[in-house]
């Protein structure tokens, strides 16, 4: 626990930075388009276009998230400053000085994170896309693995996701799995979990007990802006129907519903048979495909970027990006920023936000 002299110091600190985050997150910007936001909604015809009215009210629920955690600060620190005098006369208050500015500390840290979100699709929502590597058994029981940690993550941000396109393994896991998560700042913070993530650990489907690596690819990509436009020619396309492999109900495993849409000129393929309905099936996987064609582009001019600095870096199947080692020790590294942890349940459970906040301030 910290002492009063060292207490008596942290309030002006406290504010600095809580001046520099508000310029940062531009405040005085997202408070006049949150009046503008309440004001649309309360025309009386609001609710007759439900698309956009949908999108104004996430468009409202995104301004609330950042302005009011940021009140809340301001007035915490208020609080704070008031026991902070009162602790100068009596010592029992500094033990909740000293909890009132590790929580106020806390939570100033995790909004200067989504300062450090300003790329044109940091807010969006994502896809996420999960792929087993080579190696059959051990490498879809991977990415079962790495789909449930995505998962587990989602709940614990509050976050919602849906389920596009699931191939199951064989014998165990997944072949590969796509699901779409919608919540704020999503694609900022989940950019850095694309590439390569690599399993070490004593194989549970090998009789003689030995070590196996495995490997999974994960595809982060986010859901464009309805002001993108990116050109598709249909001749480029091939989409096949087959029959969806959901878990039952009405129309499932009866009717070619589910669509793969393969773009030839790049190979990139989409799937989706989270719908009945074959015509939203294909909606969705047009969707995805844009954003996956869009993120394409994007990623060749980085490289060319990065080539014309001397600085170009692979950024395919062979990029891996970070090492769960089970056995013969336990730990998890990062390996662009070497954040690392011996808590691999932790990790494995949706723990991750060491890495990705690691990543983000680098």
């Amino acid at each position: 626990m910290m002492t009063y002299d060292e207490l008596k110091n942290t309030e002006s600190e406290l504010r600095e930075r809580l001046a520099v985050l508000e310029t940062f997150l531009k405040l005085d910007e997202r408070k006049a388009e949150l009046a503008k936001l309440e004001a649309a909604m309360s025309a009386p015809d609001f609710w007759d276009d439900k698309e956009k009215a949908q999108n104004t009210v996430a468009a409202l629920s995104s301004c609330r998230n950042v302005i009011e955690p940021y009140r809340k600060l301001v007035s915490d620190l208020e609080d704070y400053q008031t026991a902070l005098e009162l602790a100068a006369d009596d010592p029992e208050f500094v033990t909740e000085c000293d909890s009132s500015y590790r929580s106020i500390l806390k939570r100033l840290e995790q909004m200067e994170i989504v300062s450090y979100l300003s790329g044109r699709f940091d807010k969006n929502n994502f896809y996420l896309s999960i792929h087993a590597g080579a190696g059959g058994t051990e490498s879809c029981d991977w990415a079962g693995m790495l789909l449930r940690m995505y998962r587990r993550f989602i709940e614990r941000r509050g976050w919602k996701e849906e389920l596009i396109d699931l191939q199951p393994g064989e014998e165990a896991g997944i072949k590969s799995v796509t699901l779409h998560v919608i919540g704020d700042f999503g694609y900022g913070y989940c950019k850095s979990e694309n590439g390569v993530h690599r399993l070490v650990r004593i194989s549970p489907f090998d009789s003689n007990a030995r070590r196996h690596t495995s490997f999974s690819s994960v595809e982060i990509f986010p859901e464009l802006d309805d002001d993108i436009e990116v050109e598709i020619n249909e001749a480029d396309l091939r989409i096949d129907t087959y029959r969806s492999s959901g878990a039952g109900g009405q129309h499932v495993n009866t009717t070619d519903s589910a669509v793969r849409i393969t773009h030839l000129p790049t190979g990139i393929v989409v799937c989706c048979q989270n719908e009945r309905s074959q015509h939203k099936n294909r909606a969705t996987a047009m969707k995805m495909l844009k954003a996956r064609l869009y993120e394409l582009e994007q990623s060749k001019r980085k490289d060319a970027a990065d080539a014309a600095r001397d600085d170009q870096a692979e950024n395919g199947w062979g990029s891996q990006i970070r090492s769960y080692v089970l056995q013969p020790y336990q730990m998890v590294k990062d390996l662009r920023t070497d954040a690392e942890t011996s808590d691999t349940a932790g990790v494995l459970d949706g723990d991750i936000d060491l890495f990705i906040e690691a990543y983000l301030k680098r």
